[in-house]
């Protein structure tokens, strides 16, 4: 199966299922003299672990990560980074009444006739578990990166909507709530509809937003590798997202160029910045910033009408344990990915210059 690996030197492959006996990943390209914080990236693995609060899936997984290689006395040696995730507490009973039939939404119709077969245990390869992966590649990425800050936070849910710019927040409260929305009355808001949902046995999307601090001038290649692009490859890749938009976005269209355009400062910033930190495809500098669309999670704990594998219609009832939101534990996830964007465009440009 191709696709399985991101990046172009600080490369990451992911192998595993939702229900096998690990997940896991190999890192490549990683640069050799990184000191390796290892409670920092179980914290980083307990932001995304099931099971977390009463709002999300009650699976429950340690989610420790036992790495195997490239790193030698707390540090990166320069060689691949390997490591597992074992999968502790697989419940793959609950999964049999779909073993013949298509979820809707989901990618088990995809997956089958793609490959002429799949597994059915939580969606095994197309499971967001896989996710854990990239979060701990991501939180790896964040130690080289060093000084760049990356802040994600959820600042929607459903029509419950967080009408503030991020300048105006302190991101760093996005971490004192179940939801983590960075101001406490909308994270009530939140909850209590997440709450309600869940109770009804449906489940609903929202938006996660992220802003990329002290990002270097440079970062982005012509024309394919824009960094804008990669961005959005890396966020569209994530489990249920739907859209992606940086910079002024969609909103950007109603307005006029000569109220578009964000005019230079004497040292290069600039006084406004609806270009979210990129133009021609490169960073300038200034902040990035982009939002991140989740839709509703496809397993709902409700009677829908569907097929089975030989196209008969017939009827089935969500099963097993499922997030009503997906949005709080993906809040890292986006960090993650963001993170490894950028190592990866830091040493691109390393080669961009003699």
């Amino acid at each position: 199966m191709a696709g399985n690996s991101f990046g172009s030197i600080f490369k990451l492959t992911t192998f595993g299922e939702s229900h096998g006996i690990a997940i896991g990943g190999v890192i490549d390209g990683c640069p050799a003299g990184i000191k390796v914080d290892l409670d920092a990236i179980q914290l980083e693995m307990n932001r995304r672990k099931p099971g977390q609060s009463k709002i999300v899936t009650q699976r429950k997984e340690p989610d420790a990560v036992n790495f195997l290689s490239g790193i030698f006395e707390g540090t990166t040696t320069g060689t691949p980074i390997g490591f597992i995730i074992e999968n502790a507490n697989q419940k793959s009973k609950d999964y049999t009444h779909i073993k013949d039939v298509f979820r809707p939404s989901h990618a088990d119709y995809t997956y089958s006739e793609k490959y002429g077969q799949r597994d059915y245990r939580g969606g095994g390869r197309s499971s967001a578990r896989e996710t854990a992966c990239r979060v701990v590649a991501g939180a790896l990425a964040k130690q080289f990166l060093k000084t760049i800050e990356i802040n994600a936070y959820t600042s929607a849910v459903g029509e419950i909507e967080l009408n503030k710019s991020y300048n105006a927040l302190n991101l760093a409260n996005a971490e004192t709530n179940d939801v983590r929305c960075p101001d406490s009355e909308v994270a009530a808001q939140m909850i209590s509809k997440i709450k309600a949902i869940r109770k009804e046995g449906d489940t609903i999307g929202g938006v996660i937003s992220c802003v990329i601090k002290n990002v270097p001038v440079g970062l982005g290649e012509p024309v394919f590798d824009r960094l804008h692009a990669q961005l959005g490859k890396a966020m569209l890749s994530i489990n249920a997202v739907k859209g992606f938009q940086y910079g002024s976005g969609f909103s950007g269209t109603r307005i006029k160029g000569s109220q578009h355009n964000d005019s230079f400062n004497a040292d290069g910033s600039t006084k406004t910045n609806l270009s979210g930190g990129i133009q021609g495809g490169i960073s300038n500098g200034m902040d990035i910033y982009f939002d991140v669309a989740f839709k509703p999670v496809a397993t709902i704990m409700k009677v829908q009408d569907t097929i089975d594998n030989e196209g008969n219609k017939v009827k089935m009832h969500g099963k097993g344990r499922h997030d009503p939101c997906v949005v709080p534990r993906a809040v890292p996830i986006v960090e993650a990915m963001a993170a490894l964007v950028i190592a990866d465009f830091l040493l691109l440009n390393r080669l961009s210059k003699v």
